[in-house]
């Protein structure tokens, strides 16, 4: 009765949100579309993302589209957040430190190209004043991945990184694994000591397996792409295991071929819940979204008045944003309708 009456109000505002998430019908419509002009008017016709669009006249680039998008999902935040009591406040500060580590990375992509920015920062301004400690202003003017850092001094990130930088010449893929590492322990810590032992139970299934799935694509890739031995491997995952067990870490780590690796993945709770054949080799991040898609949508119908709503809801909200990141650029780069929707609807 507790959850019912703590999470009634915020259920049913999540309910008329996800009333305003885009379908499957409309993603088909706007991958028929022939311009970025057309599926930008076709989005500024959507209640969720009418306010966001407005006085943008023009083709626009990737970066202004993404830009307001985004923008569009820390508004859903905020509205979320205002409505929320002071528990579930306590899930979304947890939460919001994924939405710093996004912007982090876009930073260093920018950093190490000596690139300008293809997302004005600015525009996230007033909401990052309102939840973070992070200054945009002195971010996104950044001119090297030395000053960047430097910039950062004072935040949980500033240590980390910076010790990072005096080893050997760090790569990106070293920086964003980093982060990562230290986001999920950073939930995995907060969660045992502010939420309750049923909101624990419910964001362990999904914090739990995001790790698990992360740990399975870092090991392909730094077999794949950086030919690392499996001590090295080992060094760079989350020590935390969810439904993977430590024998199947050991065994994709030290696997002598893909065949091999895979032959693994099949046997693991992710390879079952995707029902992965005995000939599949998936890209792993289609099966990772297939696999999360599937444990956030089940967390939050068997749960429907706890902490899974919210949770569930940033969770598709995010990945809807991308989806039409996705839909946008492939019309841009006139691929056919069909491919698109490939891309975008789950098969």
């Amino acid at each position: 009765m507790g959850d019912l009456l703590s999470y009634s109000g915020i259920t049913t505002k999540i309910r008329a949100m996800e009333s305003r998430l885009i379908t499957e019908s409309h993603f088909r419509d706007m991958a028929s579309l022939e311009t970025v002009s057309d599926a930008v008017e076709y989005l500024r016709r959507l209640p969720a993302y009418e306010g966001v669009f407005q006085n943008l006249e023009g083709e626009l680039h990737r970066g202004v589209i993404e830009q307001r998008l985004i923008l569009s999902l820390y508004q859903d935040f905020a509205k979320l957040y205002r409505f929320a009591n002071l528990d579930q406040r306590k899930f979304l500060d947890l939460y919001f430190m994924h939405f710093e580590i996004s912007i982090l990375k876009k930073c260093f992509r920018n950093a190490m190209g000596h690139s300008r920015p293809d997302i004005d920062l600015l525009a996230f301004r007033e909401f990052f004043d309102k939840h973070s400690r992070l200054d945009l202003v002195k971010l996104s003017s950044s001119a090297d991945i030395s000053s960047f850092i430097a910039d950062l001094e004072g935040s949980v990130y500033y240590g980390l990184l910076a010790e990072l930088e005096d080893g050997k010449q760090p790569a990106l893929f070293d920086y964003e694994v980093r982060l990562d590492l230290l986001y999920f322990k950073s939930v995995w810590k907060v969660m045992g000591r502010h939420l309750t032992r049923k909101e624990r139970k419910i964001l362990s299934r999904c914090f739990g397996s995001r790790m698990d799935l992360l740990n399975i694509q870092w090991i392909y890739r730094s077999k794949k792409y950086y030919h690392l031995q499996p001590a090295d491997i080992y060094s760079l995952l989350i020590p935390i295991h969810y439904q993977l067990t430590r024998e199947q870490v050991t065994k994709m780590a030290e696997a002598a071929s893909d065949d091999e690796f895979y032959s693994v993945l099949r046997s693991t709770f992710y390879g079952r819940l995707t029902d992965l054949e005995a000939r599949d080799r998936p890209d792993l991040e289609s099966l990772t979204q297939k696999a999360l898609n599937k444990i956030y949508r089940s967390a939050s119908q068997q749960n429907p008045y706890s902490i899974a709503v919210l949770n569930s809801y940033l969770y598709f909200k995010e990945e809807e944003i991308q989806k039409i990141i996705t839909l946008i650029e492939s019309i841009r780069y006139s691929i056919n309708p069909e491919e698109i929707i490939s891309y975008v609807v789950a098969q």
